[in-house]
């Protein structure tokens, strides 16, 4: 009897659809933890960038909170408010203020008598001065005249400038004679922001947006105003519009976090584009979405095998042998498919580690980098010092042998100022990398290029360098630092010598100095090979270097410009028209100060 063989079933596609839809549901849980997982890892994000930036705000403010108070003691001030029609009086009371707004980093500093009447003013000189103005309206004169710190936020009405005002009673006993004024900038907070998706919001008490990352919501309200909120914005006039356009913001597009400052009244606030999670929420389902799929298709695989297995099961007649061939034909498709799946979770395992590792090896990278730009900053700063100590020390040896005591004494002393430098330089190093501001000094240029010079002396002579100096007989004083002056000097000069082994003899470097107005400049001439132009435009770029790296580490001059722009002072470089390099040095001209020991002689 011949039996025909049955027709391979097609998979029940209805099944697999039904399964689908019973799956299908498992997706909204995944979606509910993805929202949530993404949503409170971007809000601790958020909220640590908004405690950083509420420090930064408050720390700015309270740089200034005691200063009216302080300077009310001044007595250029107090002798202003006694005579304001005293011209000599209200000139020193300008200048003053101007001194201290400019050392202090304030907006501007200005004083009123009781009336409101401002009498002198750091911008006195300037077209949107504050003198002769009257600023009796403003809350802060009010606070300050009944005897509490005045504190106040909005723009100006003379210079349009958004700022925050602090002032404070000036007494005369139990008695206010005038209210002193310090306004703070705080435009240069907007920009700490920078070009992120997430958004700055910080508004007034009247909850009006006085400062955003956002340009187009400044002075928008974010609440309706009460008419009480309106008098007071008639009277006192902090934002440029009377009438502020309300902010509509759709809550459901941003995820807002916000944080009250109760010193100021104002809050902060961070609004973060819902976006940003419904991004990472929609990769999630999709993932969700394939490995559904995956599982669909896998059961359907499983489904058909099985209608294949039972086929083979009714086809027994036909020979016994040969579904036993082919049930071993199927189990090692299986066994195949196994290792398969095994391998690529082996493999996947491993590019997790490799990812892993590879992580790590950035992150030890990174620290080493910083630890080089340290040790290289610290070891090109102290190279100097340690190759005069070393000369000193030889020298001292050699006047031992020959009994002269006092000559060796005299290295000795030398080699123990040279310590000290070094101690300088190293604390001018870490007060450098926290960015510390000192307080300017006078400075003798003649002495301290005269030791520059004494610690290149042996140098110079080796490479038969001729210098002609063309230096007033009389001191020149320039507002600087003594330590961070005889660096850059000794720096721009040794740079000088290295241009100069280049050279064939004769080798000459030409120094000269004068003073110009309010300024003296300092040139430093080489008939050497000059700067290229692409080394005049990247000279001053740390680790920029036409040297080897046997010969230099590319920072002198970056380090010489940041000391220069840290003494108020400026480093230009260029080529002198008969060849050569010129360096100018130009620095703020300072009183004369105490008279420097002579020191020594740097052509010996």
């Amino acid at each position: 009897m011949m039996h025909t063989p049955t027709s391979p079933r097609r998979p029940r596609w209805r099944s697999l659809a039904l399964l689908a839809v019973c799956l299908a549901p498992l997706l909204w849980p995944l979606h509910h933890l993805a929202e949530r997982y993404y949503q409170d890892q971007l809000a601790s994000q958020n909220r640590q960038t908004l405690d950083l930036y509420v420090a930064n705000l408050l720390g700015t403010l309270h740089r200034y909170e005691t200063l009216p108070q302080i300077l009310g003691e001044l007595p250029a001030l107090r002798q202003a408010l006694a005579d304001p029609f005293k011209i000599e009086a209200i000139t020193n009371a300008n200048r003053l203020l101007k001194d201290i707004t400019r050392q202090t980093g304030a907006e501007v500093m200005y004083l009123m008598d009781v009336s409101g009447n401002t009498l002198a003013g750091s911008n006195w000189d300037k077209r949107d001065s504050f003198v002769g103005r009257n600023f009796a309206f403003r809350p802060y004169f009010i606070e300050a005249m009944e005897g509490r710190l005045g504190r106040f936020f909005g723009q100006g009405t003379t210079s349009a400038k958004r700022g925050y005002f602090f002032a404070a009673a000036v007494r005369d006993g139990e008695r206010v004679i005038g209210v002193l004024v310090v306004k703070v900038d705080l435009d240069h907070t907007e920009t700490l922001w920078g070009n992120t998706p997430e958004q700055l919001l910080l508004t007034d008490q009247n909850g009006v947006v006085v400062l955003t990352s956002r340009p187009d919501w400044r002075f928008r309200a974010t609440r309706p105003l009460t008419p009480a909120e309106r008098s007071a914005m008639l009277a006192i006039q902090p934002y440029p519009t009377q009438a502020p356009q309300p902010l509509n913001l759709n809550p459901e597009a941003w995820l807002i976090q916000t944080r009250d400052i109760k010193e100021t009244g104002w809050q902060v606030s961070i609004l973060a584009p819902h976006i940003l999670i419904d991004r990472s929420v929609q990769t999630v389902m999709a993932i969700g979405a394939g490995a559904l799929l995956v599982l669909i298709l896998l059961t359907g695989l499983v489904m058909q095998r099985r209608r294949h297995y039972i086929d083979r099961i009714d086809l027994e007649a036909r020979g016994r042998q040969d579904l036993e061939n082919r049930v071993v034909a199927r189990t090692a498709d299986l066994e195949g498919l196994n290792t398969l799946l095994k391998s690529a979770v082996l493999e996947r395992e491993s590019a997790q580690q490799e990812l892993v590792r590879a992580q790590d090896e950035l992150v030890q990278a990174g620290k080493l980098s910083v630890l080089g730009t340290m040790s290289a900053s610290i070891s090109h700063e102290l190279n100097q010092p340690l190759a005069a100590i070393r000369s000193y020390a030889e020298n001292a040896e050699v006047l031992l042998d020959h009994e002269r005591t006092e000559d060796a004494r005299g290295n000795l002393k030398l080699i123990g100022e040279l310590t000290g430098r070094m101690a300088s330089i190293i604390a001018h190093l870490r007060a450098f990398a926290r960015r510390d501001r000192h307080a300017p000094e006078s400075v003798a240029l003649q002495p301290a290029l005269d030791d520059a010079l004494a610690l290149l002396a042996k140098r110079r002579r080796a490479m038969a360098v001729e210098l002609v100096r063309d230096l007033p007989d009389a001191p020149l004083w320039v507002q600087a630092g003594e330590t961070r002056l005889r660096q850059v000097l000794g720096n721009l000069l040794a740079n000088a010598l290295d241009a100069l082994t280049e050279k064939a003899n004769p080798r000459k470097l030409w120094l000269s100095a004068e003073r110009r107005d309010e300024h003296v400049y300092l040139y430093i001439r080489d008939n050497g090979p000059g700067f290229t132009r692409q080394a005049l435009e990247r000279a001053k770029e740390p680790f920029f270097t036409t040297k080897t790296r046997t010969q230099g580490l590319g920072l002198g001059l970056a380090i010489c410009e940041s000391l220069m722009l840290a003494l108020d002072g400026e480093l230009l470089l260029g080529n002198h028209p008969e060849g050569g390099a010129l360096l100018t040095l130009r620095m703020r001209v300072a009183k004369p100060g105490a008279t420097l020991p002579t020191s020594e002689d740097p052509s010996a």
